[in-house]
C-alpha cells in the first residue's frame, strides 16, 4: 500500500503525524505500506499551524494506491490553512483531477471539505470535524456520525486524533484485521469506534475487528 499525504501550510500538526506515524510504523514493522508527504507546490517545506517545518515531495496521484488529505486552519482567516486553500482552488483542482479507478482518496477532520470542493463527496457518505459538519453537507456531503466513514473510494475521518483511526483501518483494509492490531499494540493505542462501511445498498455500520 502505497499512500501519499497531502499538505499545505496551516495544516493541523496531528492531521499529518498522526496517520504519517501509523503508517510509518506499518512499513518498519515489515508491513507492505510506504507514506510520503506531498504538497501541490512540489518538494518544498510546508509549515503546520503549530509552526512544524515538513520537507515534502513532488505531486504525483499517479504513483500512489491512497491519498490523505490533512484539514486544520478552517475557521481561521489568512493566508494559510483550509480556508486559504478553499479560497485558492488549487488543491481541490488537484484532486478532482487526481480521482482515477483503484486511487482512494481520503482526509483527515477539514481536510474533507477539500475533498468536497474538489467534487468527490457529492451524495457520498462522509464525516469531518464536528464544527465543520453543517459546511461539509452544504457542499453536498451526506454526513455520517462516525469516527471513520468507508465509502469505497472515498474514506473520511472526524477531527484531528481520528486520522491515527483512518491510518489503522486504512492498514486493516489493505493488509488485515492482524496487521492493524498489531500496530496498536505496538501504538498502545486502541480505536474508539467501529468503522463505518458502505457495503452496497443500503450502507450499514459493521465492526471489521
Amino acid at each position: 500500500m502505497r499512500v501519499d499525504i497531502a499538505v499545505f501550510d496551516g495544516a493541523d500538526d496531528l492531521d499529518v503525524v498522526g496517520p504519517y506515524s501509523v503508517l510509518g510504523l506499518a512499513g518498519r514493522a515489515g508491513l507492505d505500506v510506504t507514506v510520503r508527504l506531498t504538497s501541490v507546490d512540489g518538494p518544498r517545506t510546508v509549515t503546520t499551524g503549530g509552526g512544524l517545518p515538513l520537507p515534502t515531495g513532488a505531486w504525483a496521484p499517479q504513483d500512489t494506491d491512497v491519498v490523505i488529505v490533512a484539514g486544520g486552519g478552517f475557521a481561521k482567516s489568512g493566508s494559510a490553512g483550509v480556508g486559504a486553500e478553499l479560497a485558492s482552488g488549487r488543491l481541490p483542482a488537484a484532486l478532482a483531477e487526481a480521482a482515477r479507478p483503484g486511487l482512494v482518496l481520503a482526509s483527515v477532520c477539514t481536510g474533507g471539505l477539500l475533498l468536497a470542493a474538489a467534487g468527490l463527496l457529492a451524495g457520498r457518505a462522509c464525516t469531518t470535524h464536528h464544527r465543520a459538519v453543517d459546511d461539509l453537507v452544504a457542499m453536498g456531503g451526506r454526513h455520517v456520525d462516525a469516527r471513520v466513514v468507508d465509502d469505497g473510494d472515498v474514506v473520511t475521518s472526524g477531527g484531528i486524533t481520528s486520522g491515527l483511526d483512518l491510518a489503522l483501518w486504512l492498514v486493516e483494509r489493505y493488509q488485515g484485521g492482524e496487521a492493524a492490531e498489531l500496530l496498536e499494540r505496538l501504538l498502545e493505542y486502541e480505536r474508539r469506534a467501529p468503522v463505518w462501511r458502505s457495503t452496497g445498498d443500503p450502507a450499514v455500520t459493521v465492526g471489521e475487528r
